[in-house]
C-alpha cells in the first residue's frame, strides 16, 4: 500500500503516517524512492490498537 492509500484508510495526515513510520508502529519498505507498507503490516497496526482500546 502506498502511503496515501494509508493515509486515507486511517484519515490520518502525511506527516502522521511518516511519524508511525519513523517510530516503527507501521513497518514498511523502500522500493527505489517509493515507500510501501504492506498489507499485514496495516492490519497489525490495527489490530495492535483495537487491542489498546479495548
Amino acid at each position: 500500500m502506498t502511503v496515501p492509500e494509508v493515509m486515507t484508510r486511517l484519515r490520518l495526515g502525511r506527516s502522521a503516517v511518516y511519524d508511525l513510520i519513523r517510530t516503527n508502529r507501521l513497518r514498511s519498505i523502500t522500493i527505489g524512492r517509493a515507500r510501501r507498507i504492506t498489507y499485514g503490516s496495516y492490519r497489525s497496526f490495527v489490530a495492535s490498537r483495537l487491542e489498546e482500546a479495548a
